[in-house]
């Protein structure tokens, strides 16, 4: 299953960094938001991928190999709350530069800074 989900987040990563090197800045704001997803996965797979009861101890005496580990999912909920705040951010900065500069296109973007 870790062979898989680290297949699944290198896609994830190669077509984010497919979509940053686009000319459109929603592609290039959803090239951020894959990237931030495949490493979501990532995070997860690191932490192993097993199965088995919730870590909570009820005795002191307790067999603790068969709990499961709650870092991984405390890390990756820490990670989608910052990438959706980045990703909120940029959708907002991407729709100000539209409205500004009445396009989208990166080429044209930087032609009206010279100006």
């Amino acid at each position: 299953m870790e062979i898989l989900m680290s297949i699944l987040a290198g896609i994830l990563f190669t077509t984010g960094i497919y979509n940053l090197l686009q000319k459109q800045l929603l592609r290039i704001i959803i090239g951020t938001a894959l990237i931030s997803h495949g490493a979501h996965l990532f995070i997860l797979t690191m932490g192993k991928l097993g199965r088995g009861i919730p870590p909570i101890l009820i005795s002191h005496d307790a067999d603790v190999s068969h709990y499961t580990d709650p870092l991984p999912q405390a890390l990756i909920l820490t990670s989608i709350v910052i990438s959706f705040g980045v990703t909120s951010l940029l959708l907002v900065l991407a729709y100000r530069a539209a409205k500004v500069n009445e396009t989208d296109n990166m080429d044209l973007l930087r032609s009206n800074e010279d100006e």
